[in-house]
């Protein structure tokens, strides 16, 4: 684990993240107190496209007074 002060983590980010490798942490301080830890992904997350309509059917039950006040909320409505 390598730490570095924000002030050199700032003058030379886009090197600190080049030279990263998969497993490796930099830990970034100040006042040589850790603030922030920079770590290489391994660039894997794919986002999938939700699609309308996949959970139609999953709900079962809905209580008959599902969209009634709250009796802790009745001061507050007119």
């Amino acid at each position: 684990m390598t730490t570095i002060s924000i002030e050199d983590a700032q003058a030379k980010l886009a090197d600190l993240i080049r030279s990263l490798l998969p497993g490796d942490e930099l830990i970034i301080t100040d006042f040589r107190h850790p603030v922030a830890r920079l770590t290489m992904t391994n660039g894997t997350h794919v986002s999938i496209a939700r699609k309308p309509g996949t959970l139609r059917g999953t709900v079962t039950y809905i209580a008959p007074d599902f969209d009634a006040l709250l009796d802790d909320f009745k001061d507050y409505m007119p």
